[in-house]
């Protein structure tokens, strides 16, 4: 519906709309992109991002402040951009919103090709598309946003694949039989450190070490010290423990059953009955050394290691008997090189890394994951990298205004941050040489 400047709606109660010029509906954005000042975040951008044309109208903290704004808004796409927020900054003097197009083909220019690799017990071509300068930039801004570092010991990286379903032209089809991607995050806390984008037919065990490599050189070169890795299953093999091992003191991954494994919980004689969802289930643990094949086949010459295996076993419903262990019990394992814990204790801080689950969630729910822009996936590595250096600012946002806003708290979700924060109506208005904006409404506000 479109509205003429003065329009009178007959009903029971007369309803005057007056056209009332530049006020913008978004209003709070003024003070989050401000917060973002003053961490110096733009003057990190265009120092960190390729020089610009010196005819460009538009500099890297108006493109990036231009993207971020759309999710801080609401959107859900780029276009939104052009569609409903550059006419509602367009006398602003604290940024200037680009146009989506420009925002797009700037983005391009940070992509980087994608490189092709084979397995080595494989015939099938991985395509991953990796950028570390992105990646580098997205820890940089991150350490900005965390005034006393990443003081909180121990350091947790968690690692985990996604898939996020597209039918861009370059998608592969994925294990779940769509086509898609499947990139590789590393998290640390609720914070996204990492990203490395790989196409759907990778999973994620595939080529990993490599992947890990990368995470952890770019973690290393930004000296950002990580105490412990955790993982699933996907992790469970020798190259990608090797790697870890080099990076961190100790590590939690879930195994995957095997005759090998099978062998050593049928050792294990001392199992502690505890209740699990209503139910009840036995805990054990026993010393055990995995990967002998994996060693032989890769011609590894050192003396594999004796890791520490926490077993949880359940009582099947079928009845079925294991070969190896002569009970009717589905088993879940996690190995890990922790001595000191109580099996307990192992199993509830490995499960701790299901909020990665609820990460993925954000980032496609709020942050544009389930909605790619581009065809390539280079350039969708690009997008993915902004959007979550986006999801990362927006934690430490939330956190800042939550402290003097009553109506916020930190675990709100973006939703809910822009009801009661950034659709508040507003104005710029010049006066005696200063810019001053003008809230309209009862939110306190403070400056």
């Amino acid at each position: 519906m479109v509205f003429s400047p003065i329009l009178v709606m007959q009903t029971n109660t007369s309803m005057k709309v007056i056209n009332s010029g530049q006020i913008s509906p978004f209003g709070g954005l003024n003070f989050v992109l401000e917060a973002f000042d003053d961490l110096g975040i733009g003057t990190l951008l265009n120092k960190e991002l390729p020089v610009l044309p010196k005819q460009s109208k538009y500099e890297w903290r108006d493109l990036l402040y231009s993207f971020w704004s759309v999710y801080f808004c609401g959107g859900d796409c780029i276009e939104d951009l052009s569609t409903n927020l550059k006419p509602s900054f367009s006398n602003s003097p604290l940024v200037k919103l680009c146009s989506a197009d420009r925002l797009l083909e700037r983005m391009k220019e940070l992509s980087i090709p994608s490189e092709e690799f084979t397995a080595p017990r494989g015939k099938s071509r991985h395509e991953f598309s990796f950028n570390d300068t992105l990646n580098k930039l997205n820890v940089k801004i991150l350490k900005k946003t965390l005034s006393g570092g990443l003081s909180k010991k121990p350091v947790v990286l968690d690692y985990d694949n996604t898939l996020i379903f597209t039918r861009k032209s370059d998608a592969k089809m994925t294990y779940k039989k769509e086509f898609g991607y499947a990139p590789g995050v590393g998290i640390i806390d609720d914070k996204v450190v990492y990203v490395e984008n790989r196409n759907g037919n990778s999973d994620a065990q595939t080529l990993q070490q490599e992947t890990l490599s990368r995470m952890f050189k770019v973690l290393d070169d930004e000296g950002i010290k990580i105490d412990v890795f955790r993982a699933d299953s996907g992790s469970y093999q020798l190259t990608t423990i090797l790697e870890a091992s080099k990076h961190v003191d100790k590590f939690f991954i879930r195994a995957r059953m095997s005759p090998l494994l099978n062998e050593a919980i049928g050792r294990i004689e001392d199992w502690k009955e505890i209740e699990l969802d209503g139910e009840t289930a036995y805990r054990g643990s026993t010393s055990f050394t995995p990967f002998k094949q994996a060693a032989q086949r890769i011609k590894y010459k050192e003396p594999l290691k004796s890791y520490r295996c926490v077993v949880t076993k359940t009582k099947r419903r079928d009845g079925q008997t294991n070969l190896f262990t002569g009970e009717a019990y589905n088993y879940g394992a996690i190995i890990t090189n922790e001595h000191d814990l109580s099996n307990d204790q192992v199993v509830f801080f490995y499960n701790q890394r299901g909020k990665t689950e609820k990460e993925f969630d954000v980032l496609k729910n709020d942050f544009g994951w389930a909605s790619l822009p581009f065809s390539k996936l280079e350039q969708n590595t690009v997008f993915l990298i902004f959007t979550a250096i986006c999801k990362n600012l927006y934690s430490y946002t939330i956190g800042l205004f939550s402290k003097t806003f009553k109506g916020l708290k930190p675990q709100y979700r973006i939703k809910k941050f822009i009801f009661r924060f950034i659709c508040v109506p507003a104005k710029w208005i010049k006066s005696s040489r200063y810019w001053k904006l003008r809230i309209y409404g009862g939110h306190a506000f403070k400056t």
